[in-house]
């Protein structure tokens, strides 16, 4: 089992580091960094929250589409420890949620509603600049232990790396082009998960999973397929179909 996780873990930092594609994707990218976070450091949920490059923040991807898990990270870009990480560049923890109400009362009671107890957001930063933050999850209401917090950071500062280094090769003269398009991109997959949910009858999280089937099983760009979605080129309900057809 150790020997599964240590190469999960290999192949995840070889996948976070490696941005020099030519297809490269920044949405996909920070789909990945939460699955993976979720996965290998045995929390419930992660989400992530870029900077707008004019003071704001905004949620640009969660290890799952569910809609409360959405609202919690969507809150969190208002008041909670994600928040105050990306605004100290430190990691800030709550081992029980409902004893921090009076701390954080609108994401407090966001997080608790939604099922979770505990929270830990990582800074995603290189050196001084801080240009997001990874929030972990839990439903129980426990600590983040230390090790898992430092491979948490560990995974927030190679794909902050990986971001900025992404971003340099392309368009040195803007700072955050990447981390803009990321907010552009998720909101073509809002559109494009709507369209599903009305046209299929699905929740917005099995919406989320058609898209990225979709998009994976065709080797094309997560937010290219959204896009074809939204505009009504690819029909994803009629693919569906025909692929669970014996």
């Amino acid at each position: 089992m150790s020997t599964e996780r240590d190469q999960r873990l290999a192949d995840t930092f070889v996948s976070l580091a490696d941005t020099l594609v030519a297809d490269f994707d920044v949405l996909d990218f920070l789909s990945l960094l939460t699955e993976r976070a979720t996965e290998l450091l045995q929390v419930d949920a992660a989400g992530v929250i870029l900077s707008d490059q004019r003071g704001g923040w905004w949620p640009a991807a969660g290890s799952s589409e569910h809609a409360e898990l959405v609202e919690v990270f969507a809150v969190q870009t208002r008041q909670g420890p994600c928040l105050d990480c990306v605004r100290t560049g430190a990691v800030v923890s709550s081992a029980d949620l409902d004893a921090d109400v009076d701390r954080w009362p609108l994401f407090a009671r966001a997080a608790v509603g939604a099922g979770f107890r505990a929270a830990t957001a990582v800074p995603m930063r290189l050196r001084a600049e801080v240009v997001g933050a990874l929030t972990l999850l839990h439903t129980q209401p426990v600590a983040v232990d230390d090790a898992s917090i430092a491979l948490g950071q560990a995974l927030a500062d190679i794909a902050t790396i990986g971001i900025l280094q992404q971003r340099a090769v392309h368009r040195e003269e803007i700072v955050f082009e990447q981390l803009q398009a990321a907010l552009h991109h998720r909101t073509v997959v809002e559109q494009a998960k709507g369209v599903l949910a009305e046209s299929g009858g699905l929740d917005m999280n099995q919406a989320y999973t058609l898209l990225r089937d979709y998009a994976r099983a065709h080797g094309r760009r997560l937010t290219d397929v959204a896009h074809e979605v939204a505009t009504g080129v690819v029909d994803l309900i009629s693919w569906n179909a025909d692929a669970r057809r014996p």
